[in-house]
């Protein structure tokens, strides 16, 4: 297995606090990188398609005419019988795909949900909810998973009209758990469309192609420059393009700003030391140390290692400190189930494979987790 590389690109997370200013051009460097394959355009994040149109002025008018319009999008958009929406984090898609797909990550359900509220006149609120910082792979990549949501309130008219009726209804398609307090902040629309466009960047960056990737993740910046996460994808790009001194740019660009933020530090460091400047990597380790002792991933990458050497008493141990930390991570569950098989503890494997499959959010890890759990419980009836 492929060791995992710490670039911990943020997909939607973000934390900053004051604003980096305007991109730089030191920051860009296009010459380094082909044209992209496809533009890196947001101009049709939002635009409805004409099976959406279709939805809400034929499928979904009766619903609308005897529940006004927020409530009958809220209730198709909530109900099993209606859309039928599917959380997948695979893909971040814009509001026609995620629309003709019925699935999507919380960000492309949140930009559907914006396009199909807009037809319907109801004005729309974003918010970044304060979450746990979660961390999920990527083909070799470390990517931090944040958390976005929207509120729809009624068209002005039937405001005006019915006035006893509340001001806004939130859309959460990962809402917390009971009696779980949530924190949020109000973002701007050109913080989504700088999200959308560095989950693109980091999608692409994971299929390995780089210069596509670059060219989203210049674009997010120059939507946003106060969306962090696209900074810190953009040093990525240029970690992977060999070109050590414009990362080493942008990342000390961005601690300016955020001198905790522990993926750039991270990725500072393994600049330092690809240009054999041992010393200031060590001391970008030793402030990332101060803030995490022990980086994501840590224990999963040794019990992935220690399944190698077959220990699996080994890899059961450290699989568990990954739960204890991280106890709705998939892959952590999956690693767990398979040192437990190695030790032949069939039944506690089949609950964390089982485990695996309820907290992915890709259909292709479901389907996978799912397949495993059948031939587990077809070698017991034997």
């Amino acid at each position: 297995m492929k060791r995992l590389l710490l670039l911990l690109v943020a997909l939607i997370l973000s934390a900053c606090a004051t604003a980096p200013g305007a991109p730089t051009p030191t920051m860009f460097d296009d010459s380094l990188f082909a044209p992209p394959a496809e533009p890196a355009d947001a101009s049709s994040l939002f635009a409805p398609s004409a099976q959406m149109k279709h939805y809400l002025e034929v499928e979904l008018a009766a619903a609308i005419r005897h529940k006004g319009p927020r409530a009958a999008l809220v209730d198709a958009l909530y109900r099993r019988d209606r859309l039928r929406l599917e959380y997948d984090a695979a893909t971040t898609r814009n509001a026609a795909d995620t629309f003709a797909a019925r699935s999507g990550n919380c960000l492309s359900l949140v930009i559907m949900t914006t396009a199909l509220a807009r037809q319907l006149g109801m004005p729309v609120q974003y918010h970044h909810v304060f979450v746990e910082e979660t961390w999920g792979r990527s083909g070799d990549l470390l990517v931090s998973s944040g958390h976005v949501n929207v509120t729809l309130a009624n068209p002005l008219a039937e405001r005006r009209a019915r006035f006893d009726l509340v001001d806004a209804a939130a859309i959460d398609f990962d809402p917390p758990a009971p009696g779980q307090r949530q924190y949020s902040r109000v973002i701007g629309e050109s913080t989504v469309v700088a999200m959308f466009m560095n989950n693109r960047a980091a999608e692409n960056l994971a299929a390995g192609r780089v210069d596509d990737a670059y060219w989203w993740a210049r674009a997010a910046i120059e939507a946003e420059p106060t969306f962090l996460s696209s900074h810190n994808t953009l040093a990525v790009v240029y970690l992977r393009r060999g070109a050590l001194a414009q990362a080493q740019r942008v990342l000390e660009r961005l601690l300016e700003v955020e001198p905790a933020n522990a993926a750039a530090l991270s990725n500072l460091a393994r600049a330092y030391t690809a240009q054999g400047r041992s010393g200031e990597a060590t001391a970008v380790q030793q402030r990332l140390a101060r803030i995490e002792a022990v980086p994501p991933f840590h224990y999963f990458q040794a019990g992935v290692e220690a399944l190698e050497r077959h220990d699996y008493a080994l890899a059961r141990q450290l699989f568990e400190k990954e739960v204890a930390r991280a106890a709705y991570h998939h892959e952590f569950h999956f690693g767990l189930a398979v040192a437990l098989m190695g030790l032949g503890e069939v039944e506690p494997a089949r609950r964390h494979l089982a485990l695996a499959m309820s907290a992915s959010t890709r259909v292709a890890d479901r389907e996978l987790y799912a397949g495993k759990l059948e031939r587990i419980k077809s070698r017991r009836l034997q």
